[in-house]
């Protein structure tokens, strides 16, 4: 590629006259810097063995880089992350790759169900490592939920609508049964409104004709559920009535809650988020919590069945005795 065209596409100044024309290659990472390449980098380090290594370009913002290499190329952003996605949005419509925004939940799942792993590479949301996956692979399928990076590297971002018929047979919360293709899955691990997230990214798979199995469905790390007793060690489902159920998605807690009001209004429900989080809980205001300490505290002192915690990890309860995996159920 033309150093001309690198300075147009990052909307970059070149802040010198180099010898080298063009670059052969680019990358964000020091260890994968060859000669002829382009490098991404801030830092002054990096950018010398860079070139020791036979960089031809150096893309750099700010102005604590000072050039030192007049043969090569020192080109000057305002955002270096912006300019490596421009750089890498010149490489997606050039290669013609497939780019997919999913849902968190959907992403997850489909990460389970692939059979191929390869087929579909899950774009990471870390620039970086996003980069090279799209400039330096030979990658075509790309999946992500990060929709703030998509806006930057495409301007048409392709969100699957794609469904197939299936029906859920019987449902509690925490347990789905379902139909699907002919087959029937019973006592998955999924809650119920995640059903359609299913429907969908197996339409995916079908359309784009990857192999996937549902053997391996379970709960995403977006929504768990830990059943407890009162010591708030984990137990079997049938021991203890009581089910701590971390999340970090608002409208998952919330149509938890719906289920709940609609399906099974002899459950005790609690909420415990941090300070002014806006959570509907119908009747109920939510607890707040400042650490975690005060929310093992909560879940030892209140009379609750569920209590849905917002925006805590589920390894506060490590630090307490085990008794039995949720996967042991």
């Amino acid at each position: 590629m033309n150093i001309s065209d690198v300075v147009n596409i990052t909307e970059g100044e070149l802040l010198n006259t180099p010898k080298i024309q063009s670059v052969n290659a680019a990358t964000t990472y020091q260890s994968k810097v060859e000669r002829g390449d382009l490098f991404f980098s801030d830092d002054i380090e990096a950018i010398e063995s860079a070139i020791e290594n036979g960089a031809y370009a150096i893309i750099f913002e700010g102005d604590t880089i000072t050039p030192t290499d007049n043969e090569i190329a020192w080109i000057k952003v305002n955002d270096i992350k912006l300019a490596s996605m421009k750089l890498a949005r010149y490489v997606l419509l050039k290669k013609e790759l497939d780019i997919y925004l999913f849902d968190i939940h959907e992403l997850n799942f489909l990460k389970m169900i692939l059979k191929d792993k390869k087929r579909v590479t899950m774009l990471s949301s870390d620039y970086k490592k996003a980069f090279e996956q799209m400039v330096n692979s030979n990658d075509r399928l790309f999946a992500s939920s990060d929709k703030e990076l998509l806006e930057i590297i495409s301007t048409d971002i392709k969100e699957f609508s794609g469904s197939i018929d299936g029906e859920i047979i019987d449902a509690t919360l925490f347990k789905t049964s379902f139909k699907l293709d002919g087959y029937i899955y019973q006592d998955i691990d999924l809650f119920p409104f995640h059903f359609d997230y299913i429907l969908k990214i197996v339409a995916f798979c079908k359309k784009h004709e990857i192999e996937f199995s549902l053997d391996k469905i379970h709960y995403t790390k977006h929504l768990y559920p830990i059943f407890i007793n009162n010591n708030l060690e984990q137990t079997l489902k049938g021991r203890s009535d009581k089910v701590a159920i971390f999340g970090d998605n608002i409208k998952d807690i919330e149509k938890s809650k719906e289920y709940i009001t609609y399906k099974m209004k002899w459950v005790k429900s609690i909420f415990l988020t941090p300070p002014k989080v806006k959570l509907d809980c119908g009747k109920k205001n939510p607890i707040w919590f400042e650490n975690e300490d005060e929310i093992r505290s909560i879940l030892k002192t209140k009379d609750f069945n569920y209590a849905f915690i917002y925006s805590s990890d589920k390894k506060i309860l490590n630090s307490i005795k085990k008794e039995y995996s949720l996967f042991d159920l």
